[in-house]
């Protein structure tokens, strides 16, 4: 179904980005550096551009981190109150013999000291490594060993995780536990007490003067086969952070923003640390997980201005209803986007009905590091589409060979043009898988996409998961956002299975909404609903309802797990899996 675009300038007065066509003109990197506090010689500390740069401005005292637990408990952090507890756990990892370059991995709930630990690493010249703390001991031993990691930071309650391979860590020289409820807890050989270590440090540090090109942050991503692969950022990641939070994000000084993501994942270090931060921008972190009522709760509590969740969420709350909606006061929103995997045209447009704005998408990858392709706010909103490149993005739809542009409305292989600020740096330890994703000046990205005639891209699917069905090729999110629009439908995957005839047939995957049962009727009468909306082809041959579909973290669904289980194929790394 082709929805009419939608018009909507959702800031309060004029957006950051106020000419789309202009910035693309005149936008340059240059002068986003010139509004750093560069060290000599042009060396950049991230840390340093997100807390200590506004040290000396105004925005000193301003609260940066409105932090809200599980169980209710509040705590707030000034820009002052961050650059004084960054400095002393650099100093605790300075005492511990850290040396620049080292990997230090957080592994914990989204509570403060996560935050502090990762920006103070960065401080001290470590290369920081988020890990989400349902992580098993076999995807925390991968990702450790991987990159010989030296220092660990988590808690009571997941060391238990950790002690069951400790022994496949020989680099693993210090972990600290962070006992902030004081349970009651003895410490192990190379372990030591957070909280005595920082009582002890001295709150003023002389920030390591890293290079842009000195590494600074590693996020592993799961692959179909074998372990996961890290994928390196240096510090000049933080001009893409800055200028995509202000221009795509639309963050303003006033503005209390929310990014629902974990530091897990890379939207959570990305646009829920450095971006709004380096901003000066006053962000709320909830240490609970999801539910309608609460995340709304949230938002009307501290006035959320600027909402920033991901697809999975969004179908969620449609599946929730209006009616916890009703139940708050939401009027503080004004802006709200999505990532992480492409929004369905359909949620795009609840949005619009019931918050009265819709929510702008983008598109990136945790390669790219930050923002490649988004709706603006000043520009229409075509729902179902990723938007147009970011002012200083060249990207382009490029034939089988990687070599000729292809014409709008062709389906091709999306590629960007070499060169942002934080395109990643290297694969740790596999310089030729990296090597690999270029060609000549081109990043390719993996995913096939279409560009219209506006300069709009529309994302099809991964390359791999594109189906070839009678020699037609149909992407997944296709079938998938017309199946959600079925209103029993909360969620959707499709694969393509193995047919002697057709060489591929489309089998979909769904789950259902509250207050629906599967049932014979109810399946023929989404097949009938799909086949009035797509073409013979497209429509799924067979269709099979789940609990729920199987996915990431971050909140992207695992097609590549559904067709596994499908054919009895290998399930490769499922350490992102969502529990």
């Amino acid at each position: 179904m082709q929805y009419e675009p939608i018009l909507k300038n959702a800031t309060t007065g004029e957006a950051n980005l106020a000419d789309y066509d202009k910035g693309r003109q005149e936008f340059t990197w240059k002068d986003i550096y010139n509004g750093f506090d560069t060290f000599g010689d042009g060396k950049l500390n991230i840390a340093h551009e997100v807390i200590d740069r506004h040290i000396q401005t105004s925005l000193k005292d301003k609260i940066a981190l409105y932090w809200e637990g599980g169980n209710g408990d509040t705590e707030t952090y000034s820009f002052n109150d961050l650059s004084k507890l960054t400095n002393r756990f650099a100093n605790v990892l300075k005492d511990s013999g850290i040396q620049k370059g080292d990997r230090v991995f957080t592994f914990m709930d989204r509570i403060p000291e996560n935050y502090i630990a990762l920006l103070g690493t960065l401080k001290a010249g470590g290369v920081i490594g988020p890990l989400f703390s349902a992580f098993g001991p076999e995807a925390v031993k991968d990702r450790l060993a991987d990159c010989d990691a030296k220092v660990l930071v988590t808690t009571p309650k997941l060391i238990k995780v950790v002690d069951e391979i400790i022994n496949d860590l020989p680099s693993l020289k210090t972990i600290f536990i962070v006992n902030r409820k004081s349970e009651a807890y003895e410490l192990k050989e190379n372990e030591k007490s957070y909280e005595n270590a920082m009582n002890n440090a001295s709150d003023e540090f002389d920030v390591v003067q890293t290079s842009k090109d000195d590494y600074a942050i590693i996020h592993y991503t799961s692959g179909t086969t074998g372990k996961p692969k890290g994928v390196v950022h240096a510090h000049q990641a933080i001009a893409g952070h800055y200028a995509t939070a202000k221009y795509v994000l639309d963050l303003s000084p006033d503005d209390i923003y929310w990014c629902t993501a974990d530091p897990g994942w890379v939207t959570g270090t990305s646009y829920g640390i450095f971006g709004p931060w380096a901003n000066g921008i006053s962000q709320v972190i909830y240490e609970g997980g999801f539910g309608a009522g609460k995340w709304y709760k949230v938002i009307e509590k501290y006035k959320v201005t600027v909402w920033y969740t991901a697809p999975t969420a969004i179908r969620m709350l449609m599946k929730a209803g209006e009616k916890p909606i009703k139940k708050h006061d939401l009027s503080s929103l004004r802006y709200m986007c999505s990532v992480g995997e492409p929004l369905n045209p359909e949620a795009v447009v609840w949005g619009q009905q019931v918050f009265g704005l819709p929510f702008h998408d983008n598109w990136w990858q945790t390669e790219t590091g930050c923002i490649q392709i988004a709706n603006y706010p000043v520009q229409d909103i075509k729902p179902g589409s990723m938007g147009r490149p970011f002012p200083s993005v060249s990207a382009a739809i490029l034939d089988d060979d990687f070599t000729n542009e292809l014409p709008p409305g062709q389906e091709g292989h999306l590629a960007l043009k070499s060169g942002w600020p934080s395109m990643f740096r290297t694969y740790w330890n596999k310089e030729d898988l990296y090597q690999s994703r270029f060609k000549d000046d081109w990043y390719i990205t993996g995913d096939k996409a279409t560009k219209d005639e506006d300069g709009y891209f529309w994302f099809v699917g991964r390359a791999d998961d594109v189906i070839n069905t009678g020699g037609h090729l149909v992407g997944p999110f296709e079938v998938e956002s017309v199946l959600i629009e079925h209103p029993a439908v909360a969620e959707a995957g499709v694969i393509g299975i193995p047919d002697p005839l057709v060489m591929e047939v489309i089998k979909a995957f769904v789950s259902l909404k509250d207050g629906y049962e599967p049932s014979d009727e109810l399946l023929k009468d989404i097949k009938k609903f799909a086949k009035k909306k797509l073409h013979a082809l497209a429509c799924p041959r067979q269709l099979q309802f789940l609990d729920g579909l199987p996915k990431t973290k971050s909140g992207k669904i695992m097609r590549r797990l559904l067709k596994a289980r499908e054919l009895g194929l290998p399930e490769g790394d499922t350490s992102t899996l969502e529990e």
